[in-house]
């Protein structure tokens, strides 16, 4: 068994592990492996384990891998922050947008697939609810005209809530906005926000994924315990 093959493992039954302790079933939490920075060999080995899930952070290296790849029988989510400037290409390659920040950014969306053709994308709320500039994502008291707006679009699918917390050393110290999210998200289902019955909620990566999944999380972000550190000679 090869350290591909391994990790994987070992995170479905990290997985497994966190789900069960929660009371929830497994296959409500869908693993997206973070691909950014390695290479399409990598990717195909991930495939060939059954790996259908990967995240990419920057639309202008995931569109060579795409093209190279394909996306047949694959998911591909953007979950990086995405610039105006990328957004037709974004509509172009992903299947689901995890980084949406703004209305601006959500009006563009649209009406790029309305010029694409594009009857359906699936788009995230990153949602900020730690007020870090380094950071994207949308502040708390913004959230509702950007709901608002994703509820009267006819192309955009308003599918779920994501977020990227300030990094600790204990994981546990992320829990409290994980919290938070699955608060707000509940709140938005309540009201029947969402395209979907659901609300997914994106959150937990490589070091806090087990406490994002006793929270809640429907979609984990993995990469570096997939994949191991990134491959920085790759741009």
């Amino acid at each position: 068994m090869d350290l591909l093959e391994q990790n994987l493992g070992e995170i479905g039954q990290r997985i497994e592990s966190a789900a069960t302790r929660s009371g929830r079933d497994p296959k409500t939490v869908k693993l997206a492996a973070v691909s950014k920075t390695h290479l399409v060999e990598t990717i195909r080995e991930a495939i060939s384990l059954g790996q259908l899930v990967f995240g990419e952070n920057k639309v202008q290296e995931a569109e060579p891998k795409i093209a190279e790849i394909g996306r047949e029988n694959l998911e591909w989510h953007l979950i990086g922050h995405l610039q105006s400037n990328k957004a037709r290409k974004a509509v172009q390659l992903f299947d689901v947008i995890q980084s949406v920040d703004s209305l601006e950014l959500a009006q563009r969306l649209e009406r790029i697939c309305e010029e694409e053709a594009r009857t359906a994308l699936s788009v995230f709320v990153q949602v900020d609810l730690a007020g870090e500039e380094t950071k994207s994502g949308i502040p708390e008291f913004e959230l509702g005209e950007l709901v608002e707006f994703l509820r009267e679009c006819r192309r955009l699918r308003f599918d779920g809530l994501m977020i990227l917390p300030p990094y600790f050393d204990d994981s546990e110290a992320t829990r409290p906005y994980f919290k938070r999210l699955r608060e707000m998200r509940d709140r938005l289902l309540s009201i029947g926000a969402f395209s979907n019955s659901r609300g997914e909620l994106s959150m937990g990566m490589s070091h806090d994924f087990e406490v994002a999944i006793e929270e809640g999380a429907t979609v984990i972000r993995v990469g570096t315990a997939i994949f191991g550190e990134r491959n920085i000679s790759h741009r």
